[in-house]
């Protein structure tokens, strides 16, 4: 017997959400004019962040371009299995403009093509201007590929949200009063303020929770990228995506795949909810950090096999001391994977040393506690992309091509 992932009910209240803000092709339109540019710019000014927008600009004139390294050592990359370069951390526009800051003094680093951002999407952080700002640096200035964002669904929301989706979808959710017209999803795991590293433990409904929060982003500053922490939002997120198509969503490294057996549950998800055009709202899967090189070699294989469409497999090459095993380096791996002829996505939590705010917590600070800790934070993220940086050298070497953000590049395209 075969059971669909999602119900009739499941599925008639995510056609809800989205008909609640105008509609797949409402929704669309907003989120491409939300990422152009101009309009970014002129909606950070009017936030106050047109002076930091104008800062990252003379930041970034003096970065190196790939093509100067490739000519002055003679190299050909030409062999099979190209790299994608990915630093995470970013978190915020202050942080970012820091590490910009730090580059700036010494510019001789190519940037990644991929960031990835780890900051609960909070109203301040999204109303704010303080997301806008960030992508506006990210995906415009240095013309990264991607720029990841995390929703978190144990974060206080102003009880008029949950309210909203209880309506508009005829689902209820378990949560606390917080007070001042806030309330909290109620999460049982660990019973952090987050809840479960946040949000990992998604109950009942409340994939429609996390929906919301990344539509509320997507419209307001055309944020298009977003990490995908449990099973049911994966499910939920392939649907969503098929009626906008213009955002797509990374595997976590908290559900990253371990073996070949979930990465093959992985892909019938994938396959239950393919677009009219066969593409996939899944762009990006974390292979697990406990996943040998011939695991992640067994996937991609079979990922090629399979009728299904490209998507990116992702390794972490280094990672913060407390999210693992103590002085882990998986680049020798990556070696081997590239050598054997497959893609891989090399992804940087850490660039290997033990740093103060090289943690997880880090990522959970409250807003202002952040901006204030912007130098401590910028200098780990800078320190990462060092480490990126030496290591892709390496990878060119070897005669692998590599994908970069448009600043690393003389044509101004991202690779």
């Amino acid at each position: 017997m075969h059971y669909d992932l999602l119900s009739k009910r499941d599925l008639k209240a995510i056609d809800a959400l989205i008909d609640s803000y105008g509609g797949a092709k409402a929704v669309r339109e907003k989120i491409t004019a939300k990422r152009e540019y101009a309009n970014r710019k002129k909606a950070a000014a009017d936030k106050g962040y047109g002076e930091m927008l104008e800062q990252a600009e003379k930041y970034v004139t003096g970065f190196p371009k790939v093509e100067d390294f490739i000519a002055s050592e003679g190299i050909k990359t030409d062999k099979p299995g190209v790299c994608t370069t990915q630093v995470s951390g970013f978190q915020g526009s202050h942080v970012t403009l820091d590490c910009l800051r730090r580059i700036a003094e010494k510019p001789e680093l190519l940037f990644a093509t991929e960031m990835i951002s780890v900051v609960a999407l909070t109203e301040h952080y999204v109303y704010s201007g303080d997301l806008l700002a960030t992508l506006a640096m990210a995906e415009n200035i240095l013309g990264a590929s991607k720029f990841c964002s995390t929703n978190l669904i144990g974060i206080p929301w102003p009880e008029e949200r949950f309210a909203r989706i209880e309506k508009v979808t005829g689902e209820k959710f378990d949560r606390r009063d917080l007070g001042d017209g806030l309330s909290q999803l109620i999460l049982k795991n660990m019973g952090t303020p987050f809840g479960n590293l946040g949000g990992v433990e998604v109950a009942n409904n409340n994939h429609l929770v996390y929906l919301d929060g990344i539509m509320r982003a997507a419209l307001e500053t055309g944020a298009n990228f977003f990490l995908n922490p449990s099973w049911s939002t994966i499910v939920a997120a392939c649907y969503w995506g098929r009626e906008i198509p213009e955002v797509s969503f990374k595997i976590s490294m908290l559900l990253s795949i371990q073996n070949a057996i979930q990465f093959r549950m992985l892909m019938n998800i994938v396959k239950a909810y393919l677009r009219d055009d066969g593409a996939t709202a899944l762009y990006e899967i974390n292979i697990g950090n406990g996943a040998s090189p011939e695991t992640f070699i067994q996937c991609s294989e079979e990922l090629k096999a399979s009728d299904l469409p490209n998507i990116s497999l992702a390794a972490h090459l280094r990672i913060n001391p407390d999210l693992g095993m103590e002085g882990f380096d998986w680049t020798e791996n990556a070696y081997k994977v590239l050598d054997a002829g497959h893609d891989i996505t090399i992804k940087y939590e850490s660039d290997g040393t033990s740093r103060p705010y090289d943690t997880m917590e880090t990522y959970f600070l409250p807003d202002a506690e952040r901006d204030e800790k912007a130098e401590l934070i910028g200098d780990v993220i800078y320190h990462k992309c060092i480490r990126c940086d030496k290591d892709i050298r390496e990878i060119m070497r070897r005669g692998h091509a590599a994908r970069f953000a448009a600043i690393a590049h003389k044509d101004g395209k991202a690779k």
